[in-house]
């Protein structure tokens, strides 16, 4: 007789098992799409109705998914949502991809990381595999989870199996999709690696087992940890060239001809989306249990917090220059999503500089052809996006972009507005005295 292992290996094999994903939004939906694409059933929960609602009816909420597709998926019987967690217990493998945020005091917040081991739990039968894909700290599969899945006298690696494979989704990017970007898999125990990698193999053309689930863990961490470090020194530069009247978008090009030893990284006015921001301090955090202190990833977390002042200050001195105060200005910010051609606002920098703008006495609008209403709970903001036109576009004494969509046409934009105050090098090539670099 084949046992819990060999039976659900069996099922993933023949395509069988049934796949549960709990969180549904910009890492979760795409997972879900994927298993679905090789033939698996799947059922999406998630404590968002609104979500769970709309792939009833087969909507998106994701401006980069297709509708579409999840109609056909949803038609087909391939693809459940619902939002209560007892079907978990008809699940063969639990994939948690829920948010995994900071505090106020910027420690990490697992609320909804324990929330969901507990349902979880509660579901919990033999031979389920279990994967963890939310950003978190080395050691939170086997110090939160394990505990938690193990309590009812279920053993890890024979009566149920358990891994973290981080998620590495870049919203909008078309080059890397699921498909074709390698998942790192790393299990409690060797059969646990064995059955993750199984089941992601299936989905994902390259798998890359890891030793444990420590090192899938801080593997995630190390690549957004590189990019914040990274991002910081040349924010950091940005603000020195600045004084010594260099244009960093030149030097960086410049240096980006050397075909070795160099990658480009961009400035901006800050950093977003859910990892870059995020992560580096779920490490700092865990360092301390350690009594090590992060210096590195500390301080580039300051000088990229510190960003969006330095831009309102270049704001505040453009508008001097043109006879105008800080105070009372109308200030028009483009792009409120925290990457260009994407309508993901997570940890966008443009919603501090709106903060920030608004504390010091401005009045602020914004533009953004993929975020229609701006809703941002944690500083009670709520915004709808204003029309750009000729004679609107001029009411505004700073048009300030923060986010490089394609869409926008800036040399236009340049043309009707009285003052450009440009994060993103997007008016490169365009000359004006109304531009002024930030």
């Amino acid at each position: 007789m084949p046992g819990n292992y060999g039976r659900t290996l069996k099922k993933i094999e023949r395509k069988e098992a049934r796949i549960g994903v709990v969180g549904m939004g910009y890492v979760g939906l795409p997972i879900a799409l994927r298993f679905c694409e090789e033939g698996f059933h799947v059922t999406g929960i998630d404590v968002d109705v609104s979500k769970i609602e709309a792939i009833k009816a087969g909507n998106s909420y994701i401006r980069h998914i297709s509708g579409e597709k999840i109609r056909d998926f949803i038609d087909s019987g391939s693809l459940t949502a619902s939002s209560d967690a007892a079907q978990l217990s008809r699940m063969d493998a639990v994939i948690i991809c829920v948010p995994t945020p900071l505090s106020d005091k910027r420690e990490p917040d697992l609320s909804y990381v324990y929330a969901t081991a507990r349902d979880v739990a509660r579901n919990l039968r033999r031979g389920q595999i279990v994967s963890l894909e939310s950003t978190t700290y080395p050691g939170t599969t086997e110090e939160v989870l394990l505990p938690l899945l193990g309590g009812r006298g279920l053993k890890v690696g024979r009566d149920f199996f358990l891994v973290f494979s981080p998620e590495r989704e870049d919203p909008g990017r078309m080059d890397f999709t699921t498909r074709n970007t390698p998942k790192i898999v790393g299990g409690v125990t060797e059969k646990c690696s064995r059955l993750g990698a199984a089941l992601y193999s299936k989905i994902i053309k390259e798998v890359v087992p890891v030793s444990s689930t420590r090192v899938a863990e801080m593997s995630k961490l190390l690549e957004n940890i590189y990019r914040s470090v990274n991002i910081a020194l040349v924010n950091e530069l940005k603000m020195l060239c600045d004084r010594m009247r260099i244009d960093i978008w030149e030097v960086i090009e410049a240096s980006n001809t050397k075909p070795f030893g160099f990658q480009a990284f961009y400035p901006g006015p800050g950093l977003g989306g859910h990892c870059i921001p995020i992560d580096p301090f779920y490490l700092t955090w865990k360092a301390r249990e350690y009594d090590f202190s992060t210096r590195f990833i500390e301080l580039a977390g300051e000088i990229n917090t510190n960003m969006p002042y330095y831009v309102v200050t270049k704001v505040m001195e453009a508008l001097n220059s043109n006879g105008k105060s800080l105070k009372g200005a109308n200030i028009l910010i483009l792009g409120v999503a925290y990457k260009k051609n994407v309508d993901d606002m997570r940890e966008s920098p443009s919603l501090e500089l709106i903060r920030i703008l608004r504390e010091k006495g401005a009045n602020v609008s914004y533009n953004d052809p993929y975020v229609p209403l701006a809703v941002h709970h944690r500083t009670d903001l709520r915004m709808r996006s204003v029309a750009i036109s000729p004679k609107n576009i001029k009411k505004y004494d700073c048009v300030l972009i923060a986010t490089d969509h394609s869409a926008y046409d800036y040399r236009w934009i340049v043309t009707n507005s009285r003052l450009v105050v440009d994060t993103r090098n997007a008016t490169a090539g365009i000359k004006s005295p109304k531009i002024v670099k930030a």
